[in-house]
Formats: structure tokens, C-alpha cells, sequence
């Protein structure tokens, strides 16, 4: 992606999911915006975005944040959010007995005394594939890869949800789900 539309991509990352009062915003229930108003509202806090360079944004974002909604009226992020309000209404899904979490070296002690807990964000964000956890563990640091059995939470009640960009969902996952390596 060329600078513009990763600058984009961000401002769309901090508005959909974290502060779309930044602009005057109002999301949803479920994390939906009009994007009439979003390309107005940002073209009035000095962010000019053409429809084209949004949908230009969405398409090639490699790790498919954004979804728009089916009558291309709506845009929201995949998952991510930081906002109390924002229920993107996924239903509790089986996953893999496994899943991976990609951390940053200087984490992994918090992890082993409190698990992995969501901060900010309202999930813990966890992956199907090993590979994908080692570069957002690298995107903080050095690379650490905590696997998650996800088998023995669902088991134990804990619940799980899979966004439409593929990243698993759940509250918190307590240490004694994850294998440290």
C-alpha cells in the first residue's frame, strides 16, 4: 500500500475502533458507520477521503480489517475495539483445539503471573496459525508465540468467537491455558 492509504488505514483503525468521537462519529451497536458521514466528517477534520481510496483501503488491507456491509452503505472494523459500546454481535463459535498468541519478549512474565488479559481492547485476539502469531508478536519486539488450549477452555465454559477476518475472540485466557515456550 502506498503511504496515503496506510495513513488511511490508520485513521480508519483509530476511528472505527477506538475514537470515532475524534470526528463526531456515531458507531452503531455493532460497530457500523455510515460512510457517507464517515468521508464528511473526516473531510472536516482535515481528512480528505474519496470513496474510492476507502474502498482502495478495505480491499487491500492484507489483514482484512474493515468490512463493508453488504448495500456498501457501512463500513466497521472486523475486531479490535476498545469501545464498551460495541457488540459486533458475533455468535460463540468452536475452535480449533489450539490457537496461538503472538506477544513481545518483554510481555511473556505479566502473561505467566496474569494470562493473557484484553487491555484495552474488549478481547484477547488469538490465531489459528503459528505463523500469523509470530509477526504480530514481531510487530511489538522480539517474537514470542504462546499456544492456547482452546479445547480445555471451551471445555471449562470459556467462550469464543471467530471475527470475519479470521482472528479468534475471547474474554481473557488464565494462565493455565497456555503453554509458554
Amino acid at each position: 500500500m502506498t503511504d496515503h492509504l496506510v495513513n488511511t488505514s490508520k485513521f480508519l483503525s483509530l476511528i472505527l475502533r477506538h475514537a470515532p468521537e475524534k470526528i463526531g462519529l456515531a458507531l452503531d451497536l455493532h460497530g457500523w458507520a455510515d460512510i457517507g458521514q464517515l468521508l464528511a466528517l473526516a473531510a472536516q477534520h482535515g481528512r480528505r477521503i474519496s470513496r474510492e481510496q476507502l474502498d482502495d483501503v478495505v480491499a487491500r488491507d492484507s489483514k482484512t480489517r474493515y468490512a463493508i456491509s453488504a448495500d456498501g452503505l457501512r463500513i466497521r472494523a472486523n475486531q479490535g475495539h476498545s469501545l464498551a459500546a460495541v457488540d459486533i454481535a458475533l455468535p460463540p463459535t468452536t475452535p480449533p483445539a489450539m490457537l496461538y498468541h503472538g506477544t513481545a519478549s518483554r510481555f511473556v512474565e505479566a502473561i505467566r503471573a496474569g494470562g493473557l488479559l484484553p487491555g484495552s481492547r474488549n478481547h484477547v485476539h488469538l490465531s489459528s496459525k503459528h505463523e500469523t502469531a509470530v509477526a504480530v508478536g514481531g510487530r511489538h519486539g522480539k517474537p514470542v508465540v504462546l499456544t492456547v488450549d482452546a479445547a480445555a477452555m471451551r471445555a471449562q465454559g470459556h467462550v469464543f468467537y471467530v471475527s470475519d477476518n479470521g482472528v479468534w475472540l475471547t474474554d481473557a485466557v488464565p494462565q493455565t491455558f497456555i503453554t509458554f515456550p
